[in-house]
């Protein structure tokens, strides 16, 4: 399976002097949904951000390495160039125009010129948003906000999509549910995703492979099954430990882009 997506040893920096990821590596093949995993502050929105072009509004901008998108590199590209490519960045804040309604956020999501298809396509996938088409996204829950920021998403015809913490601040059920919801967006419109997220349990029932960032790098990555297995993971990040320890507290992960076992 060829690789949609490849980061080759980018780097970002902040403000010209604060380098906040450093040297990562990562491939998503077509058709396949792959996990990025770390606690806060390990790169992984970063990274999102660089291969979506929306590092500018930060003060940042990838100072080496490179992005290569369906063969063409996109690193340092406007946000709406990338997005006409086919990358479609679901955020982590503010995911949707409260003082629109469903309807409305999902219309204003579509590329004009285009058909109603697109959007009828964020009802298929989430029928419960047909119901609630007429009220103001303010007034949605969480979960219903998530659907909502997901629709829109499909709604730009997405070849690439980013999804950047789809389980914070939700309940398992829901979480459960749009991680359901996701596989069926891969099943009807072959779209590939890239998923950020601090739950591993979650993404690893869900993901073909993962990666794990600490400290702005890719310190493991392999199948979930071989994550899984793995002593640090467990302990980290699959609660398989009584006492959960900061990173500092134990060995330094294997500096290497695979692990072999």
């Amino acid at each position: 399976m060829s690789a949609l997506l490849r980061v080759e040893k980018l780097e970002v920096v902040y403000h010209r002097v604060v380098t906040a990821v450093q040297g990562v590596t990562l491939e998503v093949p077509r058709g396949s949904l792959v996990a990025l995993l770390g606690t806060n502050g390990a790169g992984k929105t970063t990274t999102l951000r660089a291969i979506s072009g929306f590092l500018g509004l930060d003060d940042a901008r990838v100072t080496d390495g490179a992005v290569w998108f369906d063969g063409t590199r996109i690193e340092n590209l406007p946000p709406h160039r990338v997005t006409r490519r086919g990358i479609v960045l679901v955020p982590e804040r503010n995911k949707v125009f409260e003082g629109l309604t469903v309807d409305e956020n999902l219309e204003a999501a579509v590329p004009r010129g285009s058909s109603a298809g697109p959007r009828d396509l964020a009802y298929t996938v989430f029928p419960a948003l047909k119901a609630l088409r007429r009220r103001q996204a303010g007034y949605l829950s969480g979960g219903e906000r998530q659907m909502l920021a997901i629709g829109s998403a499909l709604a730009c015809s997405p070849r690439l999509l980013l999804i950047d913490e789809l389980s914070q601040g939700l309940a398992p059920i829901l979480v459960a549910e749009l991680m359901e919801r996701l596989q069926a967006i891969r099943a009807e419109t072959g779209a590939t995703i890239l998923l950020v997220e601090q739950n591993a349990q979650v993404a690893l029932e869900a993901a073909d492979h993962g990666y794990v960032m600490e400290s702005g790098r890719v310190v493991l990555d392999g199948t979930p099954e071989r994550l899984r297995a793995h002593e640090d993971v467990r302990e980290f990040y699959l609660g398989g430990s009584e006492r959960r320890r900061s990173y500092r507290e134990v060995k330094q992960y294997r500096r290497s882009r695979r692990w072999y076992g």
